[in-house]
């Protein structure tokens, strides 16, 4: 290595006779950098730096001039020319940090700084670190298993897009940052920002508790130890699944980020057990559940799966009016799948490499209905009863993986104590109660969040308002049709206006006992779905298993339409049904344990959320989602809506991860943004 080419130390200036005020910039990092590579640039100043500073790469030596430079880098004004005022926030005005996109065929040389044309610091020779990959494989990108859709996976494909000098300065960490919702996107997005350095944020939340769509219902005034719970919201994770042929049992890898996050959790509350979020295993399926059948036992109540798998007597066959024609519409739905025991394995490994094979395989192109009708041509009565007519999302089977799992788990006491955990690190900078109506973008390109307290009267009381530089908005967006918002590209607010958000009801109901572990065939766990009368899914309690005292069912789980419909009930003549409909499944046994005591959470009526969970439609996913990869008028977009798989809490996470990361490039925080990824992405995804 050469020594450091400019003069730094007091005895080097004495000796070159040069003013102790004369302008110098020091390159502190970075020493080595890697072939087509974000980094940043970090200096440090001495004297009067007033003037254009430019920085660039190439050829070492005090003769260098800025022509003869190899890579323009960018420029700025800096100090106390009249076009530094943009550097306010920098002490002196003089920034430290820059972002530099190396070349793809970059060689050995230095960063030079220029001030008006004049040298003034050059770095060391940088050595260049080829990044390494396996032998013959070109090293490859997270946008590479991903796709060109998911770019912020490549923070220089990302900065590229935007103009050298619009991103040549790194931001300070002092600005103002709102994050617009505290569901789980809001609130991982405000660990990120802390995590990095950034504490300048405050969550707006419409409602008076952390956790959006996540919410444990815990009945008659118990407390989550006593087990008389159940879920509202989301209800478990996939853990694991085992091939069925050769036995091998394989992790679904997405999912470790629920569980990453817990550990990081667990460690900023240690000390407090109360805060503590431990797994124990949810049971999906127990051979004793009731089925979906129209034979009954002798005593009336409906037979278990056990009991349908292994008695004739109750095997009730679908009925088609051309058996011929649906079985081949279901084979060309399972060919077109392709479900094989190596995709399946593929989704659970890298869900980011199965999204790009579901995109290239046209998955997004067609819903199940559209593509028998307009590619295999199928009867309109054989095609709604292969696939019923109102199903409308595309072949993306994440889902269907999910559900193949073999082994699930959920957190003990109920899956509100993962917010409940942020609670110590979010209370003094959250404002409960703000219901937003709307954003502004400023002259000064700030951001005003004008909103009103939740409840209040609508028809005088005045907005408040906010100030923040950038914005996280997780908000759903069906909230967000009623709003006024910036001028947003087409295609994005397209996407807030047209993203189709499903229905979902829920009714927990509170038992004197666990009678269900106390029937003939005893039901311990398990979920089971029951069509006539209309329950949707029902869920016995995989905790606390064969206890005393009373128990807590998820006697109903309905989505889409029939939600809407029986949202369209009462509480008391929805449960009513309920309660009927329990008995001709179990006996009068229901009636004696029946304490009236329940909880009901229609999430179409909700006002926080107007919807369950985003359901678009076949042609969407991959029309809007790259507008939410988009940062327009500082605004970042995350949620489970704006991102490639919804519903779970992975999705929710993902996004703020993703939108965290999106905002640290935006800020040229580029080595921030690489350790967010290297934390909660790098390490658990094979690229």
């Amino acid at each position: 290595m050469r020594r450091s080419a400019f003069l730094w130390s007091l005895a080097s200036l004495l000796a070159e006779a040069v003013p102790l005020n004369s302008p110098a910039v020091k390159f502190i990092s970075p020493s080595k950098v890697s072939p087509g590579s974000a980094q940043n640039v970090v200096v440090e100043y001495g004297g009067d730096v007033d003037g254009h500073l430019t920085l660039s790469y190439g050829a070492c030596g005090d003769e260098v001039a800025v022509s003869e430079t190899v890579h323009h880098i960018g420029s700025t004004h800096v100090g106390q020319h009249p076009l530094a005022t943009r550097h306010l926030d920098h002490q002196d005005k003089r920034p430290t940090r820059f972002v530099w996109l190396t070349s793809e065929d970059i060689s050995g040389g230095c960063l030079s700084a220029f001030l008006d044309g004049e040298l003034i610091g050059q770095s060391d020779e940088l050595e260049i670190v080829k990044r390494l990959a396996p032998r013959g494989e070109k090293k490859k990108s997270f946008a590479d298993v991903a796709g060109d859709d998911s770019l912020w996976f490549d923070g220089v494909t990302y900065l590229k897009q935007k103009q050298p000098d619009d991103v040549f300065v790194t931001a300070t960490k002092n600005k103002t940052f709102g994050i617009l919702g505290g569901g789980m996107s809001g609130l991982l997005s405000s660990l990120i920002l802390d995590s990095v350095g950034i504490h300048n944020w405050k969550i707006l939340e419409s409602s008076e508790r952390i956790g959006g769509r996540v919410r444990t219902v815990y009945l008659n005034g118990t407390s989550p130890e006593d087990g008389q719970y159940h879920e509202l919201g989301p209800m478990r994770f996939p853990y694991e699944l085992t091939d069925s042929e050769t036995n091998e049992t394989f992790p679904f890898v997405d999912q470790r980020m629920i569980f990453q996050l817990a550990d990081v959790l667990n460690g900023m509350n240690s000390g407090n057990k109360s805060l503590q979020v431990e797994f124990w295993d949810w049971i999906q399926s127990s051979p004793n559940t009731p089925v979906d059948t129209p034979f009954r036992r002798p005593d009336g109540t409906w037979p278990t799966k056990a009991e349908v798998a292994n008695d004739p007597a109750y095997y009730s066959p679908p009925v088609y009016h051309n058996e011929t024609a649906a079985e081949e519409a279901i084979e060309a739905l399972d060919d077109f799948k392709g479900l094989t025991p190596e995709r399946i394995r593929m989704y659970a490994s890298n869900i980011f490499k199965a999204y790009k094979q579901a995109k290239e395989d046209g998955a997004f192109d067609y819903s199940e209905v559209s593509y028998l009708r307009d590619v295999i041509k199928a009867g309109l009565n054989t095609t709604d009863e292969v696939s019923p007519s109102h199903i409308y999302w595309p072949m993306w089977e994440y889902e269907t993986v999910y559900f193949l799992a073999s082994k699930w788990v959920t957190i003990k006491g109920g899956l509100s104590r993962l917010p409940a955990a942020f609670e110590p690190h979010v209370k003094d900078r959250v404002q409960y109660n703000a219901k937003v109506n709307g954003l502004h973008y400023n002259q000064n390109k700030t951001l005003s969040v004008f909103w009103k307290p939740t409840g209040s009267e609508p028809f005088s009381t005045p907005n408040n308002v906010e100030n923040f530089d950038y914005v996280l908005n997780s908000v759903p967006l069906n909230l967000m049709k009623f709003w006024k918002m910036p001028r947003y590209s087409s295609l994005l607010k397209r996407a807030i206006d047209r993203t189709l958000y499903a229905n979902a009801c829920k009714v927990a109901v509170q038992f004197k006992t666990r009678f269900w572990e106390h029937l003939d065939q005893p039901i311990f766990g398990g979920c089971t779905r029951l069509t006539s009368p209309q329950l949707g899914q029902v869920c016995y309690p995989s905790w606390h298993i064969n206890s005393t005292g009373p128990g807590t069912m998820l006697a109903s789980y309905l989505s889409d339409y029939e939600a809407t419909a029986a949202c369209a009930m009462s509480e008391e003549e929805h449960l009513a049904y309920i309660k009927t409909a329990l008995i001709e499944v179990h006996g009068d046994v229901v009636e004696e344990n029946w304490t009236g005591h329940w909880a009901r959470q229609c999430w179409e009526q909700e006002e926080h959320h107007a919807g369950a969970f985003a359901m678009q439609i076949f042609g969407q996913q991959h029309l809007y989602l790259p507008a939410f990869y988009q940062t327009e008028f500082n605004t970042v977009f995350i949620g489970e809506a704006a991102t490639f798989t919804h519903t779970w809490i992975f999705s929710a996470l993902e996004s703020a991860v993703r939108g965290s990361v999106q905002l640290l490039l935006d800020l040229g925080l580029v080595d921030e943004a690489k350790q967010v990824t290297q934390t909660w992405m790098a390490r658990w995804i094979d690229v």
